[in-house]
């Protein structure tokens, strides 16, 4: 998979969106994908962070670790999480 075709694809968890993939993030020394940085949504940076939504927008850091392996992540409808929308706070972290 490129980039450019999971960039600005939509982030679902539970099967709501929760955002929106912006940018990738690359362990150098590893040369690994560690995480996804995601643009939330209004009601999800709410319910999950706990945070007004005071901003343009929220973005964050999601570590790959909260996705499947393999293509059971990105399907036509975007981006899978594997975790619970109670769980993902433990996955995000501020950009």
């Amino acid at each position: 998979m490129n980039f450019s075709e999971l960039q600005d694809q939509d982030v679902f968890a539970e099967n709501e969106k929760i955002g929106e993939v912006k940018d990738l993030v690359i362990d150098t020394d590893e040369w690994k994908i560690t995480h996804l940085e995601i643009e939330l949504t209004k009601k999800a940076a709410e319910e999950i962070l706990g945070a007004t939504y005071a901003v343009k927008s929220v973005r964050n850091r999601l570590a790959i670790s909260a996705l499947e392996k393999g293509v059971a992540c990105c399907s036509d409808m975007g981006v899978e999480i594997k975790v619970s929308k109670g769980q993902l706070h433990i996955y995000l972290r501020p950009v």
